[in-house]
């Protein structure tokens, strides 16, 4: 029983973030000694902040974003820093615009400015929404004079530095193929998932009672292949928006992929599915892509950069989900007579990942945040 609370501890910790992690999209070009760009925040996330929604109606109008324009700007701004060679680069922003992304409606705000020089080496510093929201990740696009490059900010990497002509198609491999990785160690929803899919890897449900693997070698091959289907599933769809094939409605995705881990959960106690479990993880994959297609699609780079970072971000979360694989199943397999384990991890696990699912389900159909 021991690992149930320590179970239950991490999901009170990390309710919280029970909502879609956010991303912001940053464009910077610098030609010269000159700046110009735009970012866009989901206006949900400054809503969450700033208190946008002035007469609580729970619908942000035009009047009440044009009231607190020049706050909006000041804040977005105050958490975005531009250096050239160590030296900051003033800019001032544009007049609030209002940009349609994948996640939601946005606020679009774009500047311009001067560095005290044309530099060698360009640093973007950013600290958006951490202290909120340690999920929200900030997506970089820069254009250094005629070489492409991009980044991903995080609580852990809130500074990029880019050099003169340095870097290309493998920086931006190194970088996505990290964010794949994150994705799945802090993303909770593919977190909770993996749980419903991993916590029967050894001991199952049959004909009322519980059945341990004969041995770990099956075991680890089935569950290999019900991860590789996911994956290969999850990328497929991500592809397919990020070349702008395919959209779907935020709320209508994010719904379904909290339902997914519902399912996964209560199939370990009341078993619907248990041969070809790999077909089922394909088809939820399809539906966890999907849910977190916006974030190349949205951020507008060149077809042969976004190839590369496709690449990287899917062998990232590949090799993350094998890596939690490699890790748990010779685990499991030595517990798995164990009526603690059976009863306990496997059972009240699924119960609590079943809950959790559900408020999830909740929060997101009905398109609300509860207060922890």
């Amino acid at each position: 029983m021991r690992g149930v609370w320590i179970m239950a501890l991490l999901a009170w910790c990390t309710a919280a973030q029970a909502h879609k992690p956010s991303d912001s999209y940053v464009r910077v070009a610098l030609q010269g000694s000159e700046v110009t760009g735009r970012w866009d925040v989901p206006l949900r996330d400054l809503d969450y902040v700033l208190g946008l929604d002035a007469d609580g109606d729970g619908r942000l109008q035009w009047r009440e974003l044009r009231q607190r324009e020049n706050e909006i700007q000041a804040f977005m701004l105050s958490h975005l820093a531009i250096e050239a060679d160590g030296r900051h680069c003033g800019v001032v922003s544009a007049p609030l615009k209002i940009a349609g992304l994948a996640d939601g409606p946005a606020a679009s705000v774009g500047f311009a400015g001067q560095c005290a020089t044309a530099p060698q080496r360009l640093t973007v510093r950013y600290g958006l929404f951490f202290e909120v929201d340690p999920q929200h990740r900030g997506l970089l696009q820069l254009r250094f004079e005629d070489t492409a490059y991009t980044g991903v900010f995080s609580p852990q990497r809130r500074a990029l530095d880019f050099d003169r002509g340095v870097g290309g198609a493998w920086a931006a491999f190194i970088q996505y193929f990290r964010v794949g990785m994150f994705h799945i160690a802090i993303g909770l929803d593919h977190l909770l998932f993996l749980a419903g899919l991993l916590l029967p890897a050894v001991v199952w449900r049959q004909g009322g009672r519980w059945q341990a693997a004969p041995s770990a070698r099956a075991a680890l091959v089935e569950v290999v292949k019900v991860v590789s289907a996911f994956t290969i599933a999850h990328a497929a769809t991500l592809s397919l928006a990020s070349l702008d094939l395919l959209r779907l409605p935020t709320r209508l995705t994010e719904s379904l992929v909290a339902a997914t881990i519902v399912f996964a959960a209560v199939n370990n106690l009341v078993p619907m599915v248990r041969r070809r479990l790999w077909a089922v993880a394909f088809a939820f994959g399809l539906i966890h892509g999907a849910g977190y297609a916006s974030v190349l699609g949205d951020l507008g780079l060149d077809a042969w950069t976004l190839v590369v970072a496709l690449l990287g971000f899917n062998l990232g979360v590949e090799g993350m989900q094998l890596a939690v694989v490699a890790l748990w199943v010779p685990l499991a397999y030595r517990l798995r007579h164990q009526a603690g384990y059976q009863w306990g991890v496997v059972g009240g696990g699924s119960l609590l990942v079943a809950a959790l699912g559900t408020l999830w389900w909740v929060e997101r159909t009905f398109n609300l945040r509860f207060a922890w």
